[in-house]
This record gives structure tokens, C-alpha cells and sequence, in this order.
């Protein structure tokens, strides 16, 4: 994790970074969900036990995200558990979606599809700018646990693939790759650079890069 329960004298906010050169408020949703995780998996599952798997991330990497789900046969989500090793945002984020997606009956598939990080944002009453990739973490290991539900179900035809297309042939860097630095808070040509590399020794693709940063910077963050 990368923060603490410390706040900085005069800052205003109520968690900070060890370097203690951050401090965000944290709503007391998130805290709650944070503090007290619903729907976490501490144990293997059982045989049987799911019918669907959801990955994102590394370990490797600080965050990583399992979901699984038990969908009935009118395709309703009636059981989703979880494990991370993410932050504490990442924690509260994958806890909110899980009472989300099975409260009242369950979501079907089809409606878990459409749910976006901002109906999870809005559901914790909201986080730091720069922790709202961790609401993306979570819808995409739920969209992965759907493929992975009609893979196992031979639905084929219901599988979304997220495509991602190169935007720098020189860097290999994608346009997947560019909205997850955005995400992670890079909001300038220069700070996605410092991130992908695009664009270095093949300037000809910044003016495509700074479009797509536009685009990313405005469906996230308004």
C-alpha cells in the first residue's frame, strides 16, 4: 500500500503518502469498504464453487486483481468474491462493485457490462484523481470474468475483446498503453512520454498522442 492513516498538519485531508508529500480525503464509503472489505475471498475457492474468472494486473507490478463470479441460468450474477494485493482504493473500489453487482437479485451479464468506473466512483462517493485507475482496475477484471463466463459457457458470440491498436510503430506503445498512463495521472504530451516513450525518435505520431490524451483526459476525468 502506499498510504497511511496520518494526516499532515494544515494539509486538510486525512491520508498521506509515507513521503508525506500527498494528502487526499478519503469519503466514508470508501473507508468503510476499505476497513471492512464485503464479498473478499480469503481462502481458495472451492470446486464448483464459481463459473467464472476475472484477472487484471501483476503482482509484480503492486497491483493485481482475481474476480470471481457465480452466474445462474438466466445469466444473474448472484456470487461475486475477490482478492487483490492493490492499494486501499483499489480494495474499496472491487469491494462497492461486488454489493453492486449482486445486490437486489443480481445484475445480469448484460448490465454488469455496462457498468463503468464512474457508477463505481459514484457509488464510493468518490476518490483522488490519481487513484481513479483503481475503479478501472476493477470493471476490467468484472468485463474479464463475463468473457470468461460465455468462453466456459461456449457463448462465443457474447465475448467483447478490447482491442487496442499501436500508436507509435517505433515504441510499440498503444493507445491502451497511453490511456493507462492518463489514468495514472500523466496529463501533458511530456509526462505521457516520461511513462510510454512514444513519440521519442518518431515525433511524427505526437499530434495522434495529444488527441488521444484529450479524449482519455475528457471520459475520465470531465
Amino acid at each position: 500500500m502506499d498510504y497511511k492513516q496520518e494526516p499532515i498538519k494544515g494539509s486538510g485531508g486525512d491520508v498521506t503518502t509515507h513521503d508525506k508529500t500527498k494528502s487526499w480525503f478519503y469519503s466514508d464509503v470508501v473507508k468503510e469498504h476499505f476497513f471492512n472489505p464485503k464479498n473478499f475471498l480469503d481462502r481458495d475457492p472451492e470446486d464448483g464453487e464459481f463459473n467464472a474468472l476475472g484477472k487484471v494486473g501483476s503482482p509484480a507490478c503492486g497491483d493485481e486483481l482475481k474476480v470471481w463470479l457465480f452466474v445462474d441460468e438466466d445469466e444473474k450474477i448472484k456470487k461475486m468474491n475477490w482478492k487483490t494485493f492493490g492499494c486501499g482504493s483499489a480494495i474499496a473500489s472491487t469491494s462497492i462493485a461486488s454489493v453492486m453487482v449482486t445486490e437486489s437479485g443480481g445484475m445480469t451479464l448484460e448490465e454488469a457490462r455496462k457498468m463503468k468506473p464512474q457508477d463505481i466512483m459514484a457509488r464510493l462517493g468518490g476518490l483522488p484523481s490519481r487513484k481513479f485507475h483503481c475503479s478501472v482496475l476493477c470493471d476490467k477484471a468484472l468485463r474479464d470474468a463475463i468473457n470468461d463466463y460465455y468462453r466456459r459457457a461456449d457463448k462465443f458470440d457474447k465475448i467483447v475483446v478490447e482491442a487496442s491498436r499501436i500508436i507509435d510503430p517505433v515504441s510499440k506503445v498503444t493507445d491502451h498503453d497511453i490511456e493507462e498512463a492518463v489514468l495514472e495521472g500523466a496529463r501533458t504530451i511530456e509526462e505521457v512520454q516520461k511513462k510510454t516513450k512514444v513519440g521519442v525518435g518518431n515525433p511524427g505520431v505526437l499530434p495522434a498522442v495529444e488527441e488521444l490524451i484529450r479524449f482519455y483526459k475528457e471520459k475520465y476525468f470531465g
